[in-house]
């Protein structure tokens, strides 16, 4: 009951089944119904009277109609029972004349037996109280109940669906961060709530597109200045000229770092079946071609497969593992498979990350020592194009300090059913 829609349910339905109940309750006070009372007293007086004519002259039931017998007694469909409203009624006013109601269940007939001589008992007709029609009555409220049911639960449906429409948007966000389109039909306050999310995300997507053009842009004109100081620097004095090609090598790394970033947004190449394992070895192997420390032993009867694009997902593997081996001085690599899920796992002997700084990691140029950042080769953006690159394939990285030292990096892929 902590929805809101739950909630407001709760409330139409207490609401309804209240004003109905009270409604009941004042027709049942305020319509007329029958005084037991007055009706005992009504047949007593009849009784009375009926009783003190036949003994003064009894030929006179034949005259009145009246049927005259024996004492009536249960038998087969015929039930006897004693009224005792008209009885102490009799018995208040000092007649001490035996009462009973007899009903025929076969003929439904029902009769009000009295003595009135030894022996002798008359039998008038007698309609009796109305009965109590309790379980109509809870029949009826348990339609109603049902029914105030049903219409909460429809109302609220209604009232809140707007407010599922934000949840619908927020639980489909894609690789991108923006939701997908939502159908503006239904009421009108839904059709606002859709038409409302559709043109901010429209204006999100627009903004985006036009702050990564921008960096494409800046990027690429980096590139000219950039290789008009590198000929001045080539005139510099030789203890100048290397602190020169030093800086502007960097510029051009993160440079070219920043137009791959924005590459792998709008890259339009489809995805396709692509084996990890053999992509992993393929990057081991050309890293080791180039002084780089990387341990992998795959294993050839092994094969998983994803649906990615090749050459991005080849990038982000390339970029943690080269992370690895660079910042960690060496990379062990390690591949398995859990269920529908591939599992990469990359070691390290590094230093690791503070603690404090560990969900900085994949922000775009983070660096864990920004004034030693010459040390090592970089930008600061490997880490943000694998996670972008990884997400897209619904993946997932998880980075960690590892107890003994170093860093672990956990990537996680969604493998195809059918592999291979």
């Amino acid at each position: 009951m902590k929805s809101l829609r739950s909630r407001l349910a709760l409330l139409l339905v207490g609401a309804i089944l209240g004003v109905v109940m009270i409604a009941a309750l004042v027709a049942i006070l305020v319509l007329e119904h029958p005084d037991r009372d007055n009706f005992s007293r009504v047949f007593a007086e009849e009784v009375r009277i009926v009783a003190s004519v036949l003994r003064s002259d009894p030929t006179a039931a034949e005259q009145l109609g009246i049927e005259v017998g024996p004492e009536p007694l249960r038998s087969g469909a015929v039930v006897v029972r004693s009224s005792r409203g008209i009885g102490e009624t009799l018995a208040d006013a000092g007649l001490d004349i035996p009462v009973q109601v007899v009903d025929d269940r076969h003929t439904g007939a029902r009769q009000l037996a009295f003595e009135f001589a030894p022996g002798r008992w008359a039998y008038l007709p007698y309609l009796g109280m109305p009965p109590r029609r309790w379980p109509v009555f809870l029949a009826y409220m348990a339609a109603v109940a049902l029914g105030a049911v049903a219409v909460s639960m429809f109302t609220a449906n209604k009232m809140t669906r707007p407010l599922r429409i934000l949840d619908q948007a927020v639980t489909t966000i894609g690789p991108d961060g923006l939701p997908a389109h939502i159908p503006e039909d239904g009421p009108a306050e839904v059709r606002a709530t859709a038409s409302a999310l559709n043109r901010l995300t429209s204006q999100v997507r627009t903004a985006v597109e036009s702050r990564m053009r921008l960096v494409a842009a800046a990027g690429h004109d980096l590139r000219t200045p950039m290789t008009r100081m590198r000929l001045r620097a080539e005139f510099l004095p030789d203890d100048e000229r290397g602190t020169w090609l030093k800086d502007l090598a960097e510029l051009d790394r993160i440079a070219d770092s920043a137009i791959r970033l924005v590459r792998e947004e709008v890259d339009p190449n489809a995805a396709e079946e692509t084996e990890i394992i053999s992509m992993v070895d393929e990057i081991a192997s050309e890293l080791r071609e180039i002084g780089r420390n990387v341990e992998f032993e795959p294993d050839p009867e092994e094969a998983m497969y994803v649906l990615a694009r090749p050459l991005a997902l080849k990038r982000a593997l390339r970029n943690l593992i080269e992370n690895a081996a660079v910042h960690g001085e060496i990379a062990r690599i390690a591949v398995s498979r859990s269920g529908n899920t591939g599992l990469l796992e990359i070691r390290d002997e590094g230093p690791g990350i503070p603690e404090e700084l560990i969900n900085r990691a994949f922000e775009p140029f983070f660096r864990v020592d920004p004034g030693r950042r010459q040390l090592k080769p970089g930008a600061g953006l490997g880490m943000a194009i694998a996670k972008e690159i990884v997400d897209q394939i619904g993946g997932l990285i998880l980075i960690a300090n590892r107890p003994g030292g170093g860093l672990s990096q956990r990537i996680e892929l969604p493998l195809l059913s059918a592999s291979g």
